[in-house]
């Protein structure tokens, strides 16, 4: 019996590990195309090495946001500092960051992106940084920005 009861424990133990694992895209086009496909917004992170942990550590790696994310947004996050990352993705990534304002890392930002005749054009939703409070102070701002009307 208490065998039975550890192999339980041990399978659900690692359904609700898998459950939180987060599908963080890194290439822009694979995360346009799913984030239409699936018609919600994309979470774009913006990052790098060295920057503050506190939004991956008491944001990111919580069981309330892999919930609301798997439901809410597609993640993306762009490494500016990715030495693997091709000149062409450098540069993008770059020019990316340029273009929604972004000041400080780590800064997420909410946009949906369309394509048409090979020319992406995105629509920025909003911005949100790093604040203390939590996951669900921070999910309920970033709900405010993708849902402003509600």
């Amino acid at each position: 019996m208490t065998k039975k009861l550890l192999i339980l424990l041990f399978f659900l133990g690692s359904f609700f590990v898998q459950a939180q694992t987060l599908a963080w895209r890194t290439n822009m086009t694979d995360a346009i195309a799913i984030s239409n496909e699936q018609k919600k917004p994309m979470l774009i992170l913006f990052t790098a090495s060295g920057v503050p942990e506190n939004l991956q550590n008491e944001i990111f790696k919580t069981p309330d946001f892999a919930v609301w994310s798997r439901d809410n947004v597609v993640l993306v996050k762009l490494d500016l500092s990715d030495e693997t990352a091709s000149d062409g993705d450098k540069e993008q990534n770059v020019r990316l960051k340029n273009a929604f304002g972004v000041q400080d890392l780590p800064e997420v930002c909410y946009a949906v992106a369309s394509v048409r005749k090979n020319k992406t054009t995105f629509s920025a939703l909003g911005k949100i940084s790093y604040k203390p409070g939590g996951a669900k102070s921070w999910i309920a701002e970033s709900n405010n920005i993708l849902h402003p009307s509600e």
